[in-house]
């Protein structure tokens, strides 16, 4: 359940309320003023849940959250009234800073120094500021599930997970009488179509096989071997023919091998939009119409079409 700031939540909060601002109003318990209204802390659907007090005449400098339920507005005199607010319960309340992790052990805490007082405050609103007030309701340790009930009126069971403010309806509770103009509204646009389907059309893709040829030259080297006779038979001089055996004659040869593959490209692409098209609907149907038929006996003179005559 996260909280919000009011003008973190709705920066326009002040047209809700007629240009009247909570922020800032002066905080009484009885006829005794104890400090004043720092800000709002509303939940996710724009619901008052606490009021962020300073108490600078008990504990200076100290800002701590006072329930909604245990305020009484009045925007005439500009006040607000901790109702059984007590200094014992200020000092007991965790300090609220801007770097502060509201969740729910960290309200559970707030809740139970507010709970032991819930009931009586609800038939006593003239709570004396130092009466001593029990202080007895264990601070829940995390994950672990309360039961109890600020109304005293059966047992409520939860924890993190099912809790709802509306357990502790002293604490959260608004009374229209004394809270008038306390609902935060937030207008929103909502459209609608209605739309008929008309058809569907399904793009995949399917893989195709088909034989592919390719040619590719290619050049291999052959040893061409000739004997000729010299035409010319001049007599060797003695000496100079030299008779060997194991003399060779060597050739590389090389022949070009075709290197085939199959690589992927894109050969085309597709995209699928849709557009709108405005189109104007012809109808056609027969319609009928009353016509005059004029019937003559004899030779009576009769102005008018002679088409429509019948005799």
């Amino acid at each position: 359940m996260p909280l919000y700031k009011i003008k973190d939540f709705d920066p326009n909060y002040r047209d809700h309320f007629d240009g009247q601002d909570i922020k800032g109003l002066d905080l009484y318990s009885g006829d005794q003023k104890i400090g004043g209204v720092d800000d709002v802390l509303v939940d996710e659907e724009g619901c008052f849940r606490y009021l962020i007090i300073n108490t600078g005449a008990w504990i200076f400098g100290k800002q701590v959250m006072l329930p909604i339920g245990r305020a009484r507005i009045d925007y005439q005199a500009r006040r607000v009234y901790a109702d059984g607010l007590t200094k014992q319960q200020v000092e007991a309340l965790p300090e609220f800073t801007e770097d502060l992790k509201l969740d729910y052990d960290k309200e559970e805490q707030v809740r139970n120094i507010y709970r032991p007082t819930a009931a009586s405050a609800a038939t006593n609103l003239d709570t004396p500021l130092e009466s001593p007030t029990p202080l007895d309701t264990p601070i829940p340790v995390e994950g672990a599930a309360y039961t109890g009930s600020s109304m005293g009126a059966g047992t409520q069971s939860y924890d993190r997970d099912s809790y709802n403010y509306d357990y502790d309806e002293d604490l959260y509770a608004i009374d229209e009488t004394k809270h008038p103009s306390l609902r935060l509204y937030q207008e929103r646009l909502v459209a609608s179509k209605t739309r008929t389907k008309t058809g569907e059309v399904t793009i995949g893709k399917r893989v195709e096989t088909e034989t592919a040829t390719v040619s590719v030259p290619i050049e291999k080297e052959r040893v061409v071997i000739e004997r000729t006779t010299p035409t010319s038979t001049t007599q060797v001089a003695p000496g100079e023919a030299a008779f060997q055996e194991g003399e060779v004659a060597r050739m590389e040869v090389y022949e070009e091998t075709p290197d085939i593959h199959k690589e992927a490209f894109v050969r085309e692409e597709v995209s699928v939009k849709k557009v709108v098209e405005q189109d104007t609907v012809t109808a056609e149907d027969q319609i009928r119409r009353e016509e005059l038929n004029v019937d003559t006996e004899g030779r009576p003179l009769v102005d008018g079409d002679p088409a429509n005559r019948r005799k």
